[in-house]
């Protein structure tokens, strides 16, 4: 797995456009549940997921703790890079940093950046290589 990870509008998809073909995206931003990942899934693609905050998000709306939430991703991108060695294609994660910014005042928006940092984290400990961006611009930082 492939991580991409920057600040809002900062290029990551563009980023990604450009070094992949036949892309098959789930997306958050485009309505896609974050549960249907699999029926997205199509042979010789590059299969890309961004929206995590959005998934993150409806996941402490619907009332799940932020530890149910925390163990749900790591277990879901576990199950995601096994999938992504069985079907021998790649699979991009497309994440935004939210940790860099002014703290959130509500404690809601604290949770989903707190929850999206861990999980960020766990993502890129899994990932083959690691990409931050910023204006556009993307540096291999593994």
């Amino acid at each position: 797995m492939q991580l991409v990870v920057g600040g809002a509008y900062s290029g990551k998809r563009k980023i990604v456009k450009q070094s992949c073909e036949n892309l098959i995206l789930h997306s958050a931003y485009n309505g896609d549940e974050f549960s249907k990942w699999q029926t997205s899934l199509k042979q010789n693609s590059t299969f890309v997921m961004e929206g995590w905050e959005k998934w993150v998000e409806e996941q402490l709306i619907s009332g799940k703790s932020i530890d149910e939430v925390k163990s749900f991703f790591i277990e879901e991108i576990d199950k995601l890079c096994e999938a992504e060695k069985s079907l021998q294609f790649p699979f991009y994660f497309i994440m935004l940093e939210m940790g860099r910014g002014i703290v959130p005042m509500l404690e809601k928006n604290r949770n989903i950046r707190d929850v999206c940092g861990w999980i960020l984290q766990y993502a890129a400990n899994k990932a083959e290589e690691v990409y931050y961006c910023w204006h556009g611009l993307a540096r291999k930082i593994k």
